[in-house]
């Protein structure tokens, strides 16, 4: 099996749900993960704070440097995500489908890099 990160992605600047949008998101995404675990594709799984919350670090020779806000200046940042383990790509993109309609947000898909690490 390998393993898949769906990655949510959110839109800065597109309108916000309303509250029972909200709520039936949420219930809708339980069931999704509900459905994840029942089957044993679940790995984890996580919602992140608005991009503008980040701070990104960087190391330059040896001095560190912390700044405010996203490490990209994009309108799409990653909003959550899934850890998955699937048989192929086909079935990880049929969970990011079922995960897309459950969050109402587009769902990259990407597998996990087995190569080895080189020494």
């Amino acid at each position: 099996m390998t393993q898949y990160l769906l990655s949510v992605h959110s839109v800065e600047g597109a309108p916000l749900p309303s509250t029972d949008e909200m709520r039936q998101m949420f219930a809708d995404v339980e069931v999704f993960n509900d459905e994840l675990r029942s089957t044993g594709t679940w790995v984890f799984a996580g919602g992140l704070h608005p991009a503008d919350t980040a701070t990104v670090v960087r190391v330059s020779a040896g001095d560190v440097l912390m700044t405010d806000g996203p490490f990209a200046e994009t309108k799409e940042q990653l909003g959550g995500f899934w850890v998955v383990e699937a048989a192929d790509l086909d079935a990880a993109l049929a969970l990011a489908a079922k995960g897309a309609a459950a969050c109402k947000a587009p769902v990259e898909v990407r597998a996990f890099d087995a190569t080895p690490n080189i020494e």
